[in-house]
């Protein structure tokens, strides 16, 4: 009995990595399967993490397959555009790296020698640094830039328009449309200017006289 309750205890936390096999499963089957778990991100992520908490031995506690199933669903809900988590993460970050830059610069502030207040000093900023970049990327994030590109439209022929400045061709084209304005019906072009001349068959069209009249009424 008590054989079985230290094999039950033993069982978890697991710490090895589960690959899904099958009985039908060939031997070819069986390398892609277990290749394609060791190359997964949500692996690499967990190999980093063991190497950062075995020393502190909070790694004892961490389940292995618990652990790859939280980060592939991390990685699933940044897929479905969930970003709580980034979001969350990145705030968390600024928060401990303001704490460090608080802590480095205190640190600085009591040394009496030189050498050692520029050490920590210029650690203290660099997280200072850290921290702002990290605040920087969480309002991206949060509040995506606007991109503006220019557009250019394409008419008939080489025509082309940026930014609604008519390009040279298309300025000529518009002078020719307005002159073309100016036309009679009959393809003559109209004179605005001076008056015209009597006609030399049709008297009845003689010029008018001065303001005050012909002298033979």
């Amino acid at each position: 009995m008590a054989s079985k309750q230290k094999k039950q205890e033993a069982k978890y936390p697991r710490k090895a990595v589960l690959v899904e096999l099958r009985e039908s499963d060939d031997d070819e089957v069986r390398a892609w399967k277990t290749t394609a778990v060791l190359t997964a991100t949500e692996t690499a992520a967990m190999r980093v993490m063991r190497g950062a908490e075995t020393k502190n031995g909070n790694w004892d506690n961490i389940d292995v397959p618990a652990l790859i199933d939280q980060l592939r669903g991390q990685a699933a809900a940044v897929n479905r555009g969930d970003l709580s988590q980034a979001e969350a993460m990145l705030m968390n970050q600024a928060t401990a790296l303001q704490s460090l830059f608080a802590r480095l610069a205190e640190r600085g502030m009591g040394c009496d020698h030189a050498p050692a207040f520029e050490a920590n000093m210029r650690m203290a900023l660099r997280a200072q640094s850290q921290c702002r970049a990290t605040l920087e990327t969480l309002a991206a994030i949060k509040n995506p830039p606007t991109v503006y590109a220019k557009q250019a439209n394409f008419a008939a022929g080489h025509q082309q328009v940026n930014n609604g400045i008519p390009t040279p061709t298309q300025a000529r084209e518009i002078e020719n449309q307005q002159s073309k304005l100016l036309e009679a019906h009959n393809g003559e072009w109209l004179d605005i200017g001076a008056a015209g001349a009597t006609s030399a068959t049709d008297k009845a069209m003689a010029t008018v006289g001065e303001i005050d009249g012909p002298k033979n009424h």
